[in-house]
């Protein structure tokens, strides 16, 4: 679990005016509350709330495109659209084997990077004050970079707490430093620092995320004259697919099949809770089926909301550990004015829509549901970015990198 009180995608950098974008931004999808009289293109009715509990859900108006015609096993290998298809994904992965990932980068932005030897309440504030959810670590007595802190790495603290509660004036005193440490007293295999160099390949970058399941990869450069490292950004997973929709259009537009039929996201044994649930009970669930986000569902399965890992972080903010008591409902209420809302689909919406939508709007995963807004899967962004690179690829191809 890497991937809201701040964009997911906002990794220790602010928004700056895109570097990729080669046209326009088109206008934000319409936005309907759940709680109110509008209702959802991809919902039957109004979902209704208790205060404190309403979601923006985002239904972006380019899924409402006529379905494909079904087709026969016969015809299968030889229709135009399987051709299409796989003609869009090799443009992509070319146009990603050409361009590097400081292409990636927006003309201005800034980072935040935190020395290792901070404290781990501290480390909180400094994210939930410049609104972002991860940020490069630096060793200063070596002077090298020294990983990425995340939401993943609170979860952990938090587990630390759960396991030794007797010890919470001691969690209160962990260094960034101790992360490690923490890892191994819960027995949690830490994850794999993996880095790349901006004008390596964006290809590159990405099948390294892919490998080690991070959301988001460090750009590290060395200084010629002291031959040290220096962090010059971070990238997501969201901004990489945003790159790829806004400069690669004609590639992405060729991308009609349903997702279902591609084998887009998961669609079994899917972790839910409710508006009642604890927050340490969602936590629990991300630990115990190693996710990011938790949908959050009525009596009948119908989505209401989506709890991530990044909503735990104002919920512990200045160690308040006792508050992961709280419900789901009263941590959600507290997220940001501005927060975006949750994106759904069908299982019969296209990848060129996904695109679309994600060239239009912040997109982290897309909840897949029913005519009548029940949970049937969900689609992660690594789902998307696994499914561009290495559908269709040769064993011989895929061990390049």
């Amino acid at each position: 679990m890497d991937d809201s009180c701040a964009p997911p995608d906002q990794a220790a950098s602010g928004t700056g005016s895109d570097a990729a974008s080669v046209s326009p931004q088109a206008s934000q999808p319409s936005t309907t509350s759940a709680g109110n009289s509008n209702t959802d293109p991809n919902l039957n009715g109004p979902l209704t709330l208790r205060p404190g509990h309403e979601l923006p859900f985002v239904a972006p108006s380019s899924y409402l495109r006529p379905k494909p015609s079904s087709r026969t096993m016969s015809d299968k290998t030889s229709n135009p659209l399987d051709k299409d298809q796989m003609q869009g994904l090799r443009g992509i992965r070319e146009f990603l084997k050409v361009r590097t990932s400081y292409d990636v980068l927006p003309l201005s932005f800034r980072l935040v990077i935190l020395d290792n030897d901070l404290l781990i309440r501290k480390s909180l504030n400094i994210l939930i004050q410049n609104g972002i959810v991860s940020a490069p670590l630096w060793d200063s007595r070596n002077g090298t970079f020294a990983g990425l802190l995340t939401s993943t790495d609170y979860i952990n603290v938090i587990q630390y707490y759960c396991q030794f509660p007797h010890e919470i004036d001691q969690v209160d005193q962990f260094r960034l430093s101790s992360l490690r440490d923490i890892e191994r007293a819960i027995g949690v295999l830490p994850l794999e620092t993996v880095s790349v160099h901006p004008m390596r390949p964006l290809y590159e970058a990405c099948r390294r995320m892919l490998k080690t399941r991070a959301r988001r990869i460090p750009l590290i450069d060395t200084d010629d004259e002291t031959g040290r490292e220096t962090v010059v950004s971070v990238i997501t997973q969201y901004r990489i697919l945003k790159f790829i929709a806004v400069n690669n259009e004609q590639h992405t537009m060729l991308l009609k099949k349903p997702v279902r039929e591609i084998g887009l996201g998961t669609y079994t044994d899917l972790a839910t809770a409710n508006m009642n649930s604890s927050v340490l009970d969602v936590i629990h669930l991300m630990v115990k089926y190693n996710i990011s986000a938790v949908p959050i569902v009525d009596k009948d399965n119908r989505v209401l909301n989506l709890f991530e890992a990044v909503d735990v972080i104002p919920c512990i903010k200045g160690g308040a550990y006792d508050e992961l008591t709280a419900t789901v409902g009263d941590a959600l209420s507290q997220r940001a004015e501005d927060f975006g809302g949750i994106y759904t689909c069908s299982e019969e919406d296209r990848l060129d829509s996904i695109f679309e939508t994600i060239r239009k709007s912040r997109v982290h995963r897309l909840i897949v549901v029913d005519d009548d807004s029940r949970l049937k899967g969900i689609i992660s962004l690594s789902d998307i970015l696994k499914y561009v690179l290495l559908y269709g690829e040769e064993e011989d191809d895929l061990q390049e990198y």
